[in-house]
């Protein structure tokens, strides 16, 4: 039988008291438990990243700071929900009112001169129903997005998603009215469907396959509950738009995309960032044009 000479083979990991550290595959560094922060951002590199970008995530993964951006805009929504719910009664909260209409957030055709409007309107929602859907889905996506990504670029996003929103709901629905958060969360689904689809063939199949219908069940139906509402239900007579859906999410299929489908990257450097941004300012610029000297709504 062979001699084995034990100076030559590896020591065993040992902590500072001398007992032998137990190794795991699953464990990050091998040599410790997964805490809870560090199992989330282990679910969250699954479920965000394909599997090349994971390990480099979790080196640098840390809950401290948390994501900031969505978790105070969201705070944000849900204050001035609460404002206009509590300390100026509404009939009923399911409907929009008229606290809400007269709202100097709210977006309003014959005042589009404000031009705050085109941004504040995610402040204002038209129900209980309304900003529960937008704080569960901006939540739900924004919360892992920030994790991974910067809370700068999420916000860019987010806030990209807002102007589309209400540019494009001024050009293709010029005389209706704007309230809700749809085209930052919009933007953020765009952005997030891009990553499905690119990352597709690096990311367990099942769940590249479950996040695409997912996203087309929840759009799909979305969209469809905004088409009745604008065009059968009609509710007090006050068209409201639901363009801003479009907006949102064409701003996040293309700046969102070049944000969210890759990790890591130098955007500067990348030809993809700047055909997004170009084409996002002629957007705007034609929009801004078109309230201008174009629109029907005088």
């Amino acid at each position: 039988m062979e001699d084995i000479d034990l100076e030559q083979q590896e020591p065993f990991p040992v902590d500072r008291d001398g007992r032998r550290l137990r190794i795991t595959e699953d464990q990050p560094d091998g040599q410790r438990k997964l805490g809870c922060c560090e199992k989330f951002q282990l679910s969250v590199s699954k479920w965000m990243l394909p599997e090349d970008s994971r390990s480099k995530y979790l080196e640098r993964a840390n809950c401290c700071p948390p994501p900031i951006f969505i978790i105070l805009i969201s705070i944000a929504e849900l204050a001035v929900f609460i404002y206009y719910a509590v300390w100026k009664p509404q009939k009923q909260w399911v409907t929009l009112d008229e606290g809400i209409w007269k709202s100097p957030l709210t977006y309003k055709p014959e005042q589009r001169q404000e031009a705050w409007r085109f941004i504040s309107y995610m402040f204002v929602h038209a129900g209980v129903q309304h900003i529960v859907g937008n704080l569960v889905m901006q939540l739900l996506l924004g919360i892992p997005l920030e994790l991974v990504h910067k809370g700068f670029e999420v916000g860019m996003v987010y806030m990209a998603g807002v102007l589309a929103g209400s540019l494009a709901s001024s050009i293709f629905d010029p005389l209706s009215a704007l309230v809700g958060a749809s085209g930052g969360v919009y933007a953020l689904i765009g952005g997030y469907f891009m990553n499905a689809v690119v990352n597709f063939r690096e990311m367990i199949p099942l769940l590249g396959v479950f996040r695409i219908l997912a996203i087309v069940i929840f759009v799909g139906t979305d969209f469809g509950f905004a088409f009745y509402r604008r065009f059968v239900s009609n509710e007090d007579g006050l068209n409201v738009s639901f363009v801003a859906h479009f907006g949102g999410i064409a701003a996040g299929m293309t700046i969102g995309y070049v944000f969210f489908s890759a990790y890591n990257m130098k955007l500067l450097k990348d030809p993809r960032f700047w055909l997004c941004i170009v084409g996002y300012v002629i957007f705007v610029v034609f929009a801004v044009v078109f309230n201008i000297f174009l629109t029907p709504a005088t």
